[in-house]
């Protein structure tokens, strides 16, 4: 988050799981850029792959997200 930020000049306000993420200082796009990246890195998107997803709402949600994403694929 922190480097997609400086790459599209945003600042960021100090991240923690309870940091709502449209309050993180992120655009639609930065958040585009973040998945993109999060799939080519991990090889998992949880928003295309989940049956019945819940759009995180804070950091934490984001990473637990991905967190469980990639425990799925490597089951």
């Amino acid at each position: 988050m922190k480097q997609i930020a400086e790459e599209q000049d945003k600042t960021l306000p100090a991240l923690g799981d309870q940091t709502v993420l449209v309050e993180s200082g992120l655009d639609s796009l930065c958040f585009a850029i973040l998945v993109a990246r999060l799939d080519a890195e991990l090889g998992v998107d949880p928003f295309t792959t989940a049956e019945d997803i819940v759009f995180p709402v804070t950091v934490g949600d984001f990473v637990r997200l991905y967190d469980q994403a990639v425990l799925d694929a490597a089951a």
